[in-house]
């Protein structure tokens, strides 16, 4: 598993940040998996956060794991709106079942791109990871 999904799967909680015009917003998030070699994340397209990512696909991620290290993300996502990244993602959580189906018309997918990620540390060197 990338080092970076799997640091983001140890915190349960990351968060998100997009622009909103030219105001930063940022919500918590806990659905993250790698799927085909990507970083997948998923929202409601009823939710202003979707709207954000469209208009503006570059976002950064940022989560503290409990030994004080923390990880930042950055990069752009895209929308995936195939039916196997869907499932993938409801199979990966399946408490996302009881808010979303397949075809419910609001279940949205995304992955990210030109993404970098670096884990810190008060004690420790930064360390770049590869995506």
């Amino acid at each position: 598993m990338n080092q970076a999904v799997q640091f983001l799967k140890e915190t349960n909680t990351f968060y998100l940040a997009t622009m909103d015009l030219d105001q930063p917003r940022v919500r918590p998030f806990g659905a993250v998996m790698e799927w085909n070699g990507r970083i997948y994340i998923c929202t409601s397209n009823e939710k202003q956060v979707y709207q954000q990512m469209l208009a503006n696909p570059k976002i950064e991620i940022s989560a503290t794991a409990e030994d004080g290290r923390w990880i930042r993300i950055a990069g752009a996502v895209n929308r995936d709106p195939s039916s196997e990244a869907k499932a993938a993602m409801l199979d990966a959580y399946p408490s996302l079942q009881g808010l979303y189906s397949l075809d419910d018309g609001k279940f949205e997918v995304f992955y990210l791109s030109d993404a970098t990620a670096t884990i810190y540390s008060m004690t420790a060197a930064p360390v770049e990871l590869t995506l």
